[in-house]
């Protein structure tokens, strides 16, 4: 019993001696106490607080008045414990109005412009400041550059029972995203002498993003007497990824014709492409001249196989089905020529 009571008496005494160190602590409160950032925005005696409109008004949970505040510092609504540019700030404010909040953000330096896109670079640009190169241009955009491409798409060597032929199919084209100008040449050599050929020059501008139109003049030249056209079509990339070409001609003594073109690449893996090819010719009138007739007067059909080097170079085979019809068909069989045949072919496509 003595032992327990000995023990009853120890912690008595040591709450009594606790007792004042904590009534201490608790009305001297540390600088980061929720308290002290309460009456931080005590008005000072004899100011009028800013929400007047609020006085009186306690919401549960909000200290009682009567509880001791902290002295405000000079700083012009600084907290305690916060120095460096947040204090420099507190004193360059304007003094706050009736009714509205203090601000915390400081006049914006000098008269810089948020619209200018040097304002904030400490005077470096593209052409000025210690990091500038002399005579560098800087880069321009939104069509303002010129570019230019030559593609030979086809430069074969076709393989028939009745003789070989060598054909090329050439596109370029110079100039800037919206304009340029086109040279397409497309023709045929057999017997060391240009069969038939087609040359067209033509201004191309963009109306879509994969469309272009086209429109210029045409001549067709090899045997037979020379033909000039207006040209007017348009070239693009179709849904589903396939390259089409259409186009019309107006020629001289009422002559029309129209031209369709369209292939599509099947990426076998990522060298190794196979390319339908589809072309066909249709004249408005015949010219015996030229051994074309009026109506559908030539297509063409072929595969070809291409290994891809590097992308702007590939040689390639293939095979292609040739057809005349119509009047064209009867053209060439007066002059000796079948007017459908097979060909086996072996050629080069590379551009840059």
């Amino acid at each position: 019993m003595n032992t327990m009571h000995t023990k009853l008496l120890s912690i008595a005494i040591a709450a009594m001696l606790a007792s004042p160190a904590w009534s201490q602590s608790a009305s001297v409160q540390p600088a980061g106490n929720h308290q002290q950032h309460t009456d931080a925005t005590t008005p000072t005696q004899g100011t009028a607080p800013p929400d007047a409109a609020m006085a009186g008004m306690k919401m549960p949970g909000m200290m009682d008045e009567t509880q001791p505040k902290q002295p405000q510092h000079e700083s012009g609504g600084a907290m305690q414990g916060m120095t460096g540019s947040m204090g420099a700030m507190g004193d360059q404010a304007a003094p706050a109005t009736p009714g509205a909040m203090p601000s915390t953000h400081a006049p914006a330096s000098g008269s810089l412009s948020p619209r200018d896109p040097n304002a904030y670079s400490d005077g470096y640009t593209l052409t000025s400041g210690p990091y500038a190169l002399a005579g560098l241009q800087p880069p321009r955009m939104a069509d303002q550059e010129n570019f230019g491409s030559l593609l030979v798409d086809r430069l074969e060597r076709a393989y028939t029972r009745n003789g070989n032929s060598t054909a090329y199919d050439v596109q370029a084209w110079f100039g800037r995203d919206y304009n340029r100008a086109v040279l397409k040449a497309e023709g045929d050599i057999a017997q060391g002498r240009l069969q038939d050929a087609r040359t067209e020059v033509l201004w191309g501008h963009a109306v879509a993003a994969f469309w272009d139109t086209q429109m210029g003049l045409r001549l067709d030249s090899g045997i037979g007497p020379e033909r000039s056209w207006l040209a007017f079509g348009v070239q693009g990339l179709a849904p589903y990824w396939f390259d089409v070409e259409a186009t019309g001609y107006l020629g001289d003594q009422g002559r029309s014709a129209i031209r369709l073109a369209t292939s599509y690449d099947i990426l076998l893996t990522q060298k190794l492409i196979l390319q339908p090819r589809v072309e066909t010719n249709l004249y408005g009138k015949s010219d015996p001249a030229r051994m074309v007739g009026s109506g559908l007067s030539d297509a063409t059909a072929g595969l070809r196989l291409r290994y891809e080097i590097t992308r702007q170079f590939a040689p390639y085979v293939g095979v292609e089905w040739a057809g005349k019809f119509g009047q064209t068909a009867d053209f060439a069989h007066a002059a000796g020529e079948k007017a459908k045949q097979t060909r086996l072919l072996a050629g080069l496509r590379f551009w840059f």
